[in-house]
């Protein structure tokens, strides 16, 4: 593996790290900043190969997440060893989130699923899992400039703002579950998100979506 390649995975990790920060779970500064050098001191073997077992980690929700989501539990974020996902890799995912009762599980692979290994995700229910290739976290896309902020509604959230503007659920513009944002983000069907925009004239403005 060349160093272009631990590069690569250093970007992608530290994104995985900014992600789960950002879903409300207690990471630190020192996590989301870790410079290569430590990556290749932390996660590599004398060669400098990534040793992706060293790579996964876990999670847990920050006091003010939970205060917004009671329910939202431990997550756990593993780097698949093969490049691509089989069923037996996601199998032994699978087993590995319900057995420890994480809430969340996300898999990083580096090429391709099988549809097979894809159809195994709903096993885990109530747990949920997402997947990302690489090259999906090689940058945050949050941090774009031309994507603005998206805040993730709690349930009492949604619940305030139906009723405040007498809306029903299917009155609000959607944002599909595979848009990126929402992947990153993690929403789920039902799960309403504020997307906070500049504007030259007004200034800021909020907008909503319900994800779908």
């Amino acid at each position: 593996m060349s160093s272009e390649d631990a590069q690569k995975l250093w970007k992608v990790y530290r994104t995985a790290k900014e992600l789960v920060k950002d879903r409300g779970y207690t990471i630190t500064d020192k996590e989301v900043n870790l410079s290569f050098d430590q990556f290749v001191s932390e996660m590599c073997d004398p060669m400098g190969k990534p040793i992706k077992k060293k790579m996964c980690f876990m999670a847990s929700p920050s006091p003010e997440a939970i205060e917004k989501f009671p329910d939202m539990g431990n997550i756990w974020v593993e780097f698949c060893e093969e490049a691509s996902v089989t069923v037996k890799t996601m199998r032994n995912f699978c087993i590995h989130i319900s057995e420890n009762k994480f809430a969340t599980g996300i898999l990083v692979y580096e090429s391709n699923m099988t549809p097979s290994a894809n159809r195994l995700i709903p096993s885990v229910a109530p747990a949920t899992i997402d997947t990302f290739q690489e090259t999906d976290l090689l940058v945050n896309i949050t941090k774009h400039v031309l994507v603005p902020t998206h805040i993730k509604l709690s349930g009492a959230e949604k619940k305030f703002l139906l009723e405040r503007y007498r809306l029903k659920e299917s009155q609000l513009p959607r944002i599909q579950r595979e848009d990126p944002v929402a992947r990153y983000l993690g929403l789920r069907r039902g799960q309403i998100v504020k997307i906070i925009r500049r504007s030259e004239t007004s200034g800021r403005y909020a907008s909503y979506r319900i994800c779908l």
